[in-house]
């Protein structure tokens, strides 16, 4: 009987953390499940020397 409890306690933690989660993905703070990943080969890049440099000497 503990076996289930301990299961059916667990199957209550998931689902609210995943709800949790799509809370904070309708506000834009994370991707979860219904937006996908981000395709990275579309993202900007941006050269390490450039992000590096000090642009406030000039």
């Amino acid at each position: 009987m503990e076996i289930i409890v301990a299961l059916a306690f667990v199957a209550a933690v998931l689902f609210a953390a995943d709800r949790l989660m799509l809370l904070l993905e309708s506000h834009g703070h994370v991707r979860w499940r219904r937006k996908g990943r981000r395709r990275l080969s579309e993202e900007p890049t941006a050269r390490l020397d450039s992000m590096l440099s000090d642009h406030s000497r000039r």
